[in-house]
């Protein structure tokens, strides 16, 4: 079946039965596909059968297909002619996990982080009555996606809608972690309704019998603003009393009724919701029974779905669950954080231990931030773990109700610096950046697992706001001769002469590589571990001039903002004399591809860092 799929008119002329056999072949595609690249599994073979519907009923690229946050859109890649670029699957230079506008003209709008559809679906919508084309829209949000405030104040503006814009509320009572809050338990009054569904049912199926005027009847009934739901919802129904149309719920599985659903919605002046369930993990047992893990995998076994690369040791978030569950036994004020990401950031066993300390809040960092200061102002000792990507739409709660009040919370800012694999839209290399510009913030980056949980443990008891930035993978060991921390203060790991390497957090490793390899040359370099990017060991620093020509900094994020330039705009005061070279990510969005190949592309790895002395070497600076 997966033959037809690039003909997309064939698509449209296929039997349920075939479109059914279509969907079990891409499930098998897709479960064979990511278990040798890893990738997003679970959500992607829950939105099968809802990409197959939307494909026989829309024509992209024509009309817009919006898929929020992206990682369901795998079918969608598929039907839109990319079947044959799948094997490059989330490489360098290959082809996106995520919709980007540039791999197709059927990626209506590129995405990656959560609950930006609606608002990025009702601009495109608003463009088309403007310039009056004709074409329809449909963003396809998650039920965790609608947790995020984005979601609300996009629908807040739909409401005035007064053209058709179609929004798939793609409900498997999932985010990444199970889904929490309100909404939660409101989407769920559907999925319980069984009394107002099979009613509805019944009376479809009788006037269906009618002869001659029976299916006329039903499909006017179905439109019609009197219809049975209007009697039979209850009253306080959010959407409807938002002025949007609400259809559904729907077997997010049963294609026909998809498509006589989108049929309809097709043809309404208006917004509408479409309210469909499905299960994530769907057609592969190991996915439905762990939907949390099969999120997002590397390969794994199809036939167990175990992993094929075991862990040799802890990773950095696995440390800081540890340390979050053992600190929390001896301080009762503790309390963690976090946007729907508990297994991912390490908080399963916190959960556990103290459920009434912990809190989800759902895919709303903004007020996971706002809210952390809330606590903090009253005494308790907040833990905010955010990937650094996410923290990101955070930025203004952070300055405004965090570090202006100079109220004590802690961001554990996990997978910072260069991710891998997920590209742009997740590679952590904007926090630093803007943490150094924020008045009243430590920052802090540990460059092994030991520095991880000390540094933990200072920022909870420091008593003001405080972010500690952690890469994603294996922690290194620690050192049994390292030093005690130290309020901005860094550490000399070796003392050398001419040229003296500064790293910051993981970059550590790299630079004392770079270090030997040096050393191999006749260059001795002073390998320095600065730990804190905020404040910065300037009276280190400024020894360091005194005997040392050359000053390279090393951190794993933007140059532009960064420690480095904070660094070389100090010495250049101070110490004109002294060269610098500044080593990080250069003024660009990081693609995708394995984190080795990505630091050897920058000059980051021990390689680049030799080549970028050398050059000074070169230019006669030593």
């Amino acid at each position: 079946m997966l033959k037809k799929v690039p003909n997309r008119a064939e698509l449209k002329k296929m039997k349920p039965q075939e479109l059914n056999a279509l969907a079990s072949d891409i499930r098998e595609f897709l479960v064979d596909a990511v278990s040798k690249k890893g990738g997003h599994l679970a959500s992607n073979l829950g939105a099968v059968e809802l990409t197959i519907a939307l494909y026989s009923v829309f024509d992209p690229p024509k009309d817009k297909l919006i898929f929020d946050v992206g990682h369901q859109a795998y079918t969608h890649k598929l039907l839109s002619g990319r079947m044959e670029a799948f094997s490059t699957l989330r490489d360098f230079g290959g082809l996106s996990g995520f919709p980007k506008m540039r791999e197709s003209d059927c990626d209506a709008f590129g995405t990656g982080h959560s609950s930006t559809s609606i608002s990025a679906g009702l601009g495109i919508c608003r463009a088309r009555d403007l310039k009056g084309e004709k074409f329809h829209v449909v963003s396809v949000i998650g039920d965790g996606s609608m947790t995020g405030g984005l979601a609300f104040e996009a629908l807040n503006n739909v409401a005035q809608m007064k053209s058709n814009f179609i929004v798939i509320l793609n409900d498997n009572e999932m985010s990444i972690s199970k889904n929490v809050g309100g909404l939660s338990r409101f989407l769920n009054t559907f999925r319980s309704g069984a009394g107002y569904n099979k009613l509805k049912r019944g009376v479809k199926s009788t006037l269906g019998k009618i002869p001659y005027i029976g299916e006329e009847l039903v499909e006017r009934i179905a439109d019609s603003k009197d219809s049975l739901k209007e009697i039979m919802v209850p009253e306080g129904m959010v959407f409807e009393n938002m002025g949007i149309t609400y259809l559904g719920p729907v077997d997010g599985h049963d294609i026909v009724s998809m498509k006589q659903l989108f049929r309809r919605a097709k043809k309404l002046d208006r917004c509408v919701i479409i309210h469909v369930r499905t299960k994530k993990g769907k057609g592969y047992p190991p996915a439905e029974r762990r939907p949390v893990h099969f999120h997002g995998v590397g390969p794994f076994d199809k036939a167990s779905g175990r992993p094929l690369k075991k862990k040799n040791g802890p990773d950095y978030s696995d440390l800081f669950g540890r340390f979050m569950t053992s600190y929390g036994e001896t301080d009762p004020r503790l309390v963690a954080i976090t946007a729907a990401m508990t297994e991912n950031v390490g908080l399963t066993a916190f959960r556990k231990r103290f459920p009434e300390r912990f809190f989800d809040v759902g895919i709303a960092e903004q007020h996971a931030v706002t809210f952390a200061a809330g606590l903090a102002s009253q005494g308790m000792h907040p833990v905010a773990a955010i990937y650094s990507t996410f923290l990101q739409r955070a930025y203004d709660e952070i300055v405004h109700d965090v570090c202006l009040q100079n109220l004590p919370v802690t961001f554990a800012i996990d997978r910072a610096g260069i991710v891998g694999k997920d590209g742009e839209t997740h590679q952590g290399i904007f926090d630093l950046t803007y943490l150094l510009s924020i008045p009243n913030m430590t920052v802090l980056t540990p460059s092994d697992g030991d520095e991880l949980t000390a540094m933990l443990r200072f920022a909870l008891k420091s008593g003001r706001p405080a972010a500690v930035r952690y890469p994603r993978g294996e922690a290194l060991p620690g050192r049994k001769d390292a030093a005690a921390l130290e309020y901005g203060k860094a550490e000399v790991l070796h003392t050398g002469k001419d040229v003296a390497l500064l790293a910051f957090g993981n970059m550590l490793k790299p630079a004392t590589e770079a270090a030997e390899k040096l050393r191999e040359t006749g260059v001795d370099a002073t390998v320095v571990n600065m730990r804190f990017a905020k404040p910065l060991d300037l009276e280190l620093v400024s020894s360091l001039t005194e005997d040392h020509w050359l000053i390279v900094t090393l951190e794993d994020g933007l140059i532009s903002g960064g420690a480095g330039e904070r660094i070389a705009a100090f010495i250049a005061e101070k110490a004109a004399g002294t060269r610098v070279v500044t080593v990080g990510v250069p003024d660009t969005y990081v693609p995708q591809g394995e984190p080795a190949e990505l630091y050897r592309l920058y000059g980051m790895d021990a390689d680049g860092i030799v080549s970028r002395v050398a050059e000074a070497l070169k230019e006669g600076t030593l």
